[in-house]
């Protein structure tokens, strides 16, 4: 008889590994430990991420460290907008987090860019860590300089709002600033300007050849996924299948060298 209870117990533990590996289909809102929610159609587990997949094709999602998910919960039917003075405990605060992909979404537009983009750098820059500082200063969402903050108009880098607000707007100036060469504006966003000049380009430090990298193969790969799910579209957010086609390959040049100069026209609208 213990016997079978044992095995009868390992059976059980079995089932419930194969089941949480399963994706999980329906309307849910992910809650993070940093006080944002993620609307999202189904949910998988990559490896130590969870893929939170926001739109009901598959075309779009988000990869969030698993340890980051603080719970799941039903999605509500519509999500009401949080007003602006509401934010940081202010008087008639929402007792529910604020949605992510509506605060990239909506500094996206502002800036025409593609939200994919932004979720990208954020993903790279704090991992979705609200509170998150880096060595050398960086705070928030986007990891904003505190310098930087302050020419942005961003007077906490902790509010996420405003610090998504603020680098979006900064990586579009990047953008423009290098003609819309993709690779240049995600250096100088990690090293800075100057070192972008001082070198013609991608500067030769490993942190900034491995971030290039890393956000560009992220974006890539949403993109890619976007085209698995398209039949014969425009992939979502406006970026056309040429600036695409640019985008492909460039993680792997970004970490090789420093002369990368395919531009990839990342903004929704030309300049």
């Amino acid at each position: 008889m213990g016997m079978r209870v044992g095995k009868l117990g390992g059976w059980i533990q079995l089932l419930l590994v194969l089941v949480a590996a399963l994706p999980c289909f329906g309307g849910e809102v992910a809650v993070l430990r940093n006080g944002f929610s993620i609307r999202h159609e189904r949910r998988e587990i990559v490896g130590d991420t969870t893929r939170l997949y926001v739109t009901v094709d598959g075309s779009s999602f988000v990869d969030v460290p698993t340890a980051e998910i603080e719970h799941f919960e039903a999605a509500p039917e519509e999500s009401p907008p949080v007003p602006k003075n509401a934010r940081n405990g202010a008087p008639g605060a929402s007792p529910s987090p604020l949605n992510l992909e509506n605060v990239v979404h909506s500094a996206s537009g502002r800036y025409r860019l593609d939200p994919d983009l932004v979720n990208s750098v954020i993903k790279a820059e704090s991992g979705f860590n609200v509170r998150a500082v880096s060595p050398k200063g960086a705070q928030g969402l986007m990891q904003l300089m505190p310098g930087t903050a302050s020419k942005l108009g961003v007077p906490n880098a902790f509010d996420p709002q405003a610090n998504v607000e603020g680098g979006t707007k900064y990586l579009r100036e990047l953008l423009e600033r290098y003609d819309f060469d993709l690779v240049k504006a995600l250096a100088a966003y990690n090293a800075g300007p100057r070192r972008v000049e001082q070198f013609g380009g991608v500067p030769p430090y490993y942190e900034t050849r491995a971030y290039v990298a890393r956000v560009v193969r992220d974006f890539n790969k949403k993109k890619a996924a976007q085209g698995k799910t398209s039949t014969g579209s425009v992939p979502r957010a406006g970026v056309s299948r040429r600036a695409h086609t640019k985008t492909q390959g460039l993680a792997g040049k970004a970490e090789g060298s420093n002369r990368v100069q395919a531009k990839a026209n990342t903004a929704q609208t030309s300049h």
